[in-house]
Parts: structure tokens; C-alpha cells; sequence
């Protein structure tokens, strides 16, 4: 072998080697990805950019805490966050793509509730748990609940059970509606109907009215309205809808001799329906958060403040309540597996920032309670006084109810 034979050769082997490292360095990082125990977000931050972040940045807390006390058996957790740009059918593709692609081990996320339905149903067929952490809809417990799919936010029937106790002890009788014309609108009013009237027979709707979601034409919205006289309003509009419905129905005068009930304003919008002098005094869902003094939150809030520079939103709570659920049901189960999880997961008691929660059994919905406040405005910013939590286990329906709607396979 002459001398340019020889230099050729050591090249070759060289690069042989080089090249066994380097499979070797790309197999160790996949290794080392795959002892993670992975945890598939999707959200809609395209449409609902405040809210989606606000529940991200509670998961990616609640991922950092549980990472530093050492992760879960033996393991880290890791966060993979999608857009599902409020699209159904983007976000089952999302899904399909983190369970098949990125072999993730369990899902959450959804704050829409007929993207919330889309992926549980992907979950159902993928056999993945899924832990719905903001979607309100009945439908995603009950009508369409499934084995693998449980949620942490009070639903609509729980939240218009609360909304309605407070609602009957106005001296009025005539109640107009105004909802978003999809699946969490007409559940919500749905339900908000039928248990006011269960306390007060005498209630009269006169007006309605369904926008499309994030279409609302507000003018023509609160003309209708004000031309009815009602002595209140039950109002499920949110995000930009929910500001148009507020500005307009100022400038025109609604709100003057009418009360509103919502289910949205004081956990995203407060600070922005503020600026409306109509908007005082309604009586909404909210959150507290800077007069909250409980320990439990105060660690929170400061964890939360500490980590992103900001005040936390009611979906920040949402996030980070429901990855601490899901590390607790994993813990519980002493496995990723979706079968054993579920059955870790159905009565599960968690300690959350604004108080102990557990997934009840038989329909997986968690007893988190809500917020009920009149919202006050005062230099430009809201607040929520004569606030008190409402512990959701009271609200949420009996048995009966559930069995009469929830798919029998869902119970197995």
C-alpha cells in the first residue's frame, strides 16, 4: 500500500467513525427523548391568542415544578404545544400527528368546545387519554363523553346552575339571551333556561339572540334587545364578540335599567370592558385573582409572576391545574398507560390553586368550582367585588341525569 492508498484508507475509516458517532449521538437524543413522558397541547392560539397562552404558560409552570422535584417515575415531563387555529378539523389532525408522529402520552388543551369534541373523539378511536382542561360544552361528558376523555372546568350546566341560583332572586321577570350560535352557546342557554325556571316558573324569555361565533353585528344585536325591555339579560358572548356586545350596548343604552348575567367577562376581558360605564355591575364568572389570599393560590400567583413577568388568568389556573392532574393520575397509576390511567384518574382527588378538586367516576367531569362576582370598574381597570367560590360539587348533575345521557360505553 503506497502512501496515497494508506492516507485514503484512514480517511474512510474516519469518516466511518465519525458517521457511528454521530448515529450514535442521534439515537441517544431520541432515547432521551422517549424517557420523557409526553404530555400533546393543542390550543386555539390563533383564535383565542390570550386565553391559549395564558393556559400554555400555566402547563409550562406546572411542567418546570414537577421537573424540578424530580419529574415522574423517574422521568421528565415534556410539553408539546399546537395551533389548532379553531378549526375542528385542525385540530384532529394535530392530535392524530402527536399520538402517531410524537407518541405522546396523554393529550389536553381545547378551549373551544366543538374542537374539544373533535379530538375526544380521536382520542375514543386512538384509545389516548384526553384531559379536556377549558372546554365548557355538556356534550364532552355526557351526550359524547367517552372512556378516555375527562375535563377539569366546571361545564356549562354547572356554571348556568350557579349563574341561575343568583338570577332567581332578581325581582324581574323578563329575561332576554344572547349566546354564540355553536355548541357551547346553545348549551349553555339550554341549560340556564331550564334551571331558572325550575326556581322561578314565572320567567318570561322575550328576546334572543345568536350571533355566529365572531361575527356578532352588535348594533343589530342590542337594537333587538333594547326593543324587547328586558329586565335582564343572560349573556355566554366572549372574546371579541363579548367586547362589541359590551361597547354597543353602552353607547345605545341597555344596560341602564337591565342587569347582565355572563358566564364570560371577568376572567380575560375584565380590564377591557372596564372602560364601558354600562358594563358595571354585572354579575359574572370570574376570577379574583389579586384579592385571592389563600395559600394555595398566593404560592401560585407568585410561582406564575416570578416566571412570566405577569398577573395570571383564570385558563393560566385551567393549565396548570390540569397537567398537575394528569402528573397525579400518573403517579396514581404508576404507568403512562391510558388504560390504567383512566382508571387512576376516575375519583381522583388534586390539590389546585383555588382549592382540592376530584374527578368523579362516573362521568369524569372534576368538581372545580367557580367564581361568582358583580363586576365594579375604577380607573380604567375591573374588579370583582362580593365575590365568593362556589364549590362546584354542589352544582353538577345527580346521577339520574348523567345516566339518562351519557353513552353507556363511556361508563365501562
Amino acid at each position: 500500500m503506497n502512501g496515497e492508498q494508506a492516507k485514503t484508507g484512514f480517511m474512510k475509516h474516519a469518516l466511518t467513525g465519525l458517521a457511528a458517532a454521530l448515529a450514535l449521538g442521534l439515537a441517544m437524543t431520541v432515547a432521551a427523548q422517549a424517557e420523557n413522558i409526553r404530555i400533546g397541547e393543542i390550543n386555539s392560539y390563533t383564535g383565542v391568542a390570550q386565553s391559549s397562552q395564558a393556559y400554555r404558560n400555566g402547563a409550562d409552570l406546572a411542567v418546570a415544578e414537577i421537573n424540578a422535584g424530580g419529574g415522574l417515575l423517574g422521568r421528565n415531563l415534556e410539553l408539546i404545544s399546537r395551533d389548532d387555529s379553531g378549526s375542528p378539523d385542525e385540530a384532529v389532525r394535530h392530535a392524530e400527528a402527536l399520538i402517531k408522529t410524537d407518541r405522546v402520552d396523554v393529550l389536553t388543551g381545547s378551549m373551544l368546545s366543538n374542537v374539544a369534541l373533535a379530538v375526544a373523539k380521536t382520542a375514543a378511536s386512538e384509545k389516548k387519554l384526553f384531559v379536556v382542561g377549558d372546554a365548557l360544552s355538556d356534550a364532552i361528558t355526557l351526550d359524547k363523553g367517552n372512556r378516555y376523555t375527562f375535563r377539569l372546568r366546571p361545564s356549562t350546566y354547572t356554571q348556568a346552575a350557579m349563574l341561575a341560583e343568583a338570577a332567581a332572586k332578581l325581582p324581574g321577570r323578563r329575561w332576554a339571551i344572547v349566546a354564540p350560535n355553536y355548541e357551547y352557546g346553545q348549551s349553555a342557554v339550554a341549560n340556564f333556561k331550564l334551571l331558572l325556571k325550575e326556581r322561578r316558573p314565572d320567567i318570561e324569555f322575550v328576546a334572543e339572540q345568536w350571533p355566529a361565533l365572531g361575527k356578532m353585528r352588535a348594533e343589530v344585536v342590542v337594537k333587538a334587545l333594547r326593543q324587547a325591555r328586558p329586565d335582564a339579560i343572560f349573556n355566554a358572548a366572549f372574546g371579541s364578540d363579548l367586547q362589541q356586545f359590551a361597547e354597543e350596548g353602552s353607547r345605545q343604552g341597555l344596560f341602564a335599567a337591565t342587569t347582565v348575567f355572563s358566564m364570560s367577562a371577568g376572567p380575560t376581558l375584565g380590564d377591557v370592558l372596564a372602560q364601558y360605564e354600562g358594563t358595571k355591575n354585572w354579575v359574572v364568572l370570574g376570577y379574583p385573582s389579586e384579592q385571592l389570599a389563600t395559600p394555595e393560590h398566593q404560592r401560585f400567583r407568585e410561582a406564575y409572576l416570578k416566571r412570566f413577568n405577569d398577573r395570571p388568568l383564570l385558563q393560566a389556573v385551567f393549565g396548570y391545574s390540569t397537567v398537575m392532574s394528569i402528573a397525579a393520575g400518573i403517579k396514581k397509576a404508576g404507568s403512562v398507560d391510558s388504560e390504567k390511567l383512566v382508571t387512576a384518574m376516575r375519583g381522583l382527588g388534586v390539590e389546585t390553586p383555588v382549592g382540592p378538586i376530584t374527578f368523579r367516576a362516573h362521568d369524569q367531569q372534576s368538581s372545580m368550582g367557580a367564581f361568582v362576582a358583580t363586576l365594579v370598574c375604577k380607573d380604567g381597570r375591573s374588579n370583582m367585588t362580593e365575590w365568593h367560590y362556589l364549590d362546584g360539587a354542589r352544582y353538577m348533575p345527580d346521577d339520574n341525569y348523567i345516566k339518562g345521557r351519557r353513552p353507556a360505553s363511556a361508563m365501562r
